[in-house]
């Protein structure tokens, strides 16, 4: 099981963002030494996006364990991603790991080509890398800034599906990574969670046009869940109490949303398209 034995509290410890997980107090749970894999996902090719460090990472190591060969795709966080590439090789399971900005359309099809190209397919797509950062007033937010949480955060899964669907069989799978803040949204986030409205619909949408190709299309929403983008883009008093609103009383761990991915990504989510998986600690979406 994950170490659910987080503090309440966490100490002042500012980043620069995106964030490194090594800095951050305490070290996130990422499933390391508790995720047993069963085989769900044997033969599998997956390509996750901000696999680096938090979630992503969480889910490269169940998806490696269940038998899945992932391609590691991060912006600039070098050592987090070599990080996540030992764990899966660790596995046994093979592992690309390719850098660059996914706001690029280009260097998102370059993506999935090497995925083709050199793992020999693409069955699962996580789009799963998101820019957040907060303000307490709307003309605190750039133009700049407000279209590159955009081109991150729903521009990217768009480019990036168009670019893996003509490559995936029936039985393929992308899975997209929303959040609470698409049905609660907090005004100091309002780019980051505009954008996972969108994904939310942009999930909804796109699995009714893919059905018909026998390809499922799911998100999973977490909550608040402790990886880099808290301490490195959130203000010090929030990152202290972060997670003590839910009603399970404390932030979540990565390695508590691996199970949700590897449930929308294998045979035993057959039957389920244009969902989405709430991971909340029972803040409830409506």
């Amino acid at each position: 099981m994950p170490d659910n034995n987080m503090p309440t509290e966490f100490p002042e410890q500012p980043q620069s963002p995106p964030g490194l997980t090594g800095k951050m107090q305490p070290i996130p749970d990422h499933g390391e030494d508790s995720y047993v894999g069963s085989g769900k996902l044997n033969g599998k090719i997956a390509l996750i996006t901000g696999a680096d460090s938090g979630i992503g990472r969480a889910v490269a190591i169940a998806f490696a364990r269940e038998g899945a060969d992932v391609v590691v795709s991060y912006l600039n966080e070098h050592e987090d991603a070599r990080a996540t590439a030992e764990l899966v090789e660790g596995a046994g399971r093979r592992c690309l790991v390719i850098a660059g900005d996914i706001t690029d359309e280009a260097h998102c099809q370059t993506l999935v080509q090497r995925t083709v190209d050199e793992l020999g397919g693409i069955d699962i797509l996580v789009n799963n890398a998101a820019f957040q950062r907060t303000y307490a007033e709307l003309t605190d937010i750039s133009s700049e800034e407000w279209d590159t949480t955009l081109r991150t955060n729903i521009y990217a899964p768009f480019f990036l599906s168009k670019a893996a669907v003509p490559h995936m069989e029936p039985g393929s799978s992308i899975i997209n990574t929303t959040s609470i803040q698409s049905k609660s949204p907090s005004p100091e986030l309002l780019a980051y969670a505009t954008t996972k409205g969108a994904i939310s619909n942009f999930t909804a949408g796109l699995a009714q046009m893919l059905g018909s190709k026998g390809i499922r299309v799911n998100a999973v929403a977490p909550g608040p869940i402790w990886t880099p983008l808290i301490p490195s883009t959130m203000p010090p008093e929030k990152v202290s109490t972060f997670g003590q609103q839910t009603p399970i009383g404390r932030v979540g761990q990565p390695a508590e949303l691996a199970g949700a991915y590897v449930l929308l990504a294998s045979d035993q989510g057959s039957y389920m398209t244009g969902a989405v998986v709430p991971v909340t600690g029972g803040e409830i979406m409506i």
